[in-house]
C-alpha cells in the first residue's frame, strides 16, 4: 500500500505574494482616471476655443459681407427699409437702426426713393419721434421721396413714423392708427392688505415713489400722470397733422386711440391708397430694382443667442482662461 503524498500548502499568486500589490493597483487606476479626466477637459477646452474662434470669424466675415453688399448696390434703385416689431431701444426697430438705414439709403446717389415697410404695433414715443424727425431732415436734405407701406399693423408709434412719409399706402385689411398714448401697470395694494403684507417704502422727495404698484396711487399723482400723457398725445397729434396736412379728415374719433382698417384709414385721410412694395417701387418711384438697406442682425449674434446656458458658461470660462474678461 503506497503512501499518499503529503498535503501541499496553497499556492499564492504572484501579485498577492507581493506586499502592497492591491494598493498599487488602486493607485494606478486613480492615476489613470485623473489622466483621462485631464484629457477630456483638454478636449473640451480645445472645442470651446474653436467655437469662440468660429464666432469671431462669423462676426468678422458677417461684417465684411454686409459692407460688401451695401457697397455693391449700384444702378438706379428703390431703397427698402423694414420696420418690424416693437419700436424700442435695443430692438431691430430702434431709432438707431432705422435712422442708420435711412441715412445710408438717402445718401446713395443711386437711390431714387425710399420705401419704409412697416409691420409694427408701435412702441416708445421717444424712439418714434426720433425716427420721424430724421425722416424730415433727410427728405429736406436730399429731396428724395419716402413712402410708407403698411402691411399687417401700423399702429401707435409705428403710425407716428409713417406720418413723416410723403405718402402712406396700406392693404384694405391692414390695421392702422391708434393715435393715442398709454401708461399701464398693476396695483397690488388691495391684495397686500388681504395677505397682511405691509409695504416699506422710504423716499426722500414726496413723489419719489410715483407709480409704485404696492401702494395706492394718490389723486395728485394720477392727475400728474394724465398730464404727462396728454402732453405726449399732443406731440403725437401735432406730428400727424404736420405729416398728413390737408389730407387728414379730422373727426371726434381721429385722435381717440382707435384702430381702423386700411379701407377706413384711406377714407379718413390717414392713408393715401392701396399698394405693396413692388407696386410702389415700380409705379411711384419708377425704380423696380429694390435694394434692402435694413440694418441686419449679425449672423454670429443670432447664433450666440441660441447657445445654451451651459455652453455660454463654458465659453466664459474659456475666455477667462485666455486672459479676457467680460464685465
Amino acid at each position: 500500500m503506497s503512501a499518499s503524498p503529503p498535503d501541499l500548502p496553497p499556492q499564492r499568486s504572484e501579485s498577492s505574494a507581493q506586499p502592497g500589490a492591491w494598493e498599487r493597483q488602486v493607485l494606478e487606476k486613480l492615476v489613470l482616471e485623473v489622466v483621462n479626466e485631464k484629457r477630456r477637459a483638454r478636449r473640451w477646452s480645445i472645442f470651446f476655443r474653436f467655437v469662440l474662434l468660429g464666432i469671431v470669424a462669423l462676426i468678422f466675415f458677417g461684417g465684411m459681407i454686409a459692407e460688401f453688399g451695401s457697397s455693391t448696390a449700384t444702378g438706379p434703385h428703390t431703397a427698402l427699409i423694414e420696420l418690424n416689431g416693437e419700436i424700442s431701444i435695443g430692438s431691430q426697430a430702434s431709432a438707431d437702426n432705422i435712422n442708420a438705414a435711412l441715412q445710408d439709403a438717402f445718401s446713395s446717389p443711386d437711390t431714387r426713393g425710399i420705401i419704409l415697410r412697416i409691420n409694427s404695433p408701435g412702441g416708445s414715443p421717444v424712439q418714434a419721434s426720433q425716427i420721424f424727425a430724421e425722416i424730415e431732415r433727410l427728405r429736406a436734405k436730399y429731396n428724395k421721396p419716402v413712402y410708407a407701406v403698411c402691411e399687417e399693423v401700423c399702429a401707435s408709434g409705428a403710425y407716428y413714423v409713417a406720418a413723416a412719409a410723403n405718402d402712406i399706402y396700406v392693404n384694405p385689411a391692414s390695421l392702422v392708427g391708434s393715435i393715442g398714448v398709454l401708461m399701464d401697470g398693476f396695483g397690488f395694494s388691495g391684495l397686500m392688505d388681504k395677505l397682511g403684507v405691509t409695504r416699506r417704502l422710504l423716499t426722500a422727495g414726496a413723489n419719489k415713489g410715483f407709480m409704485d404698484p404696492f401702494t395706492p396711487m394718490p389723486e395728485n399723482q394720477k392727475t400728474y400722470a394724465l398730464g404727462m400723457l396728454e402732453q405726449i398725445h399732443k406731440q403725437f397729434i401735432a406730428a400727424v397733422e404736420k405729416g398728413r396736412g390737408a389730407r387728414l379728415k379730422v373727426n371726434d374719433e381721429t385722435f381717440s386711440g382707435l384702430v381702423w382698417t386700411g379701407e377706413s384709414a384711406v377714407k379718413q385721410g390717414l392713408a393715401d391708397g392701396y399698394g405693396d412694395v413692388d407696386q410702389i417701387a415700380r409705379d411711384k418711384i419708377k425704380a423696380p430694382n429694390i435694394v434692402d438697406y435694413t440694418v441686419q442682425e449679425n449672423v454670429a449674434e443670432r447664433l450666440a443667442k441660441r447657445f445654451g446656458a451651459s455652453l455660454g458658461m463654458g465659453a466664459v470660462r474659456e475666455l477667462s482662461n485666455l486672459g479676457w474678461s467680460l464685465r
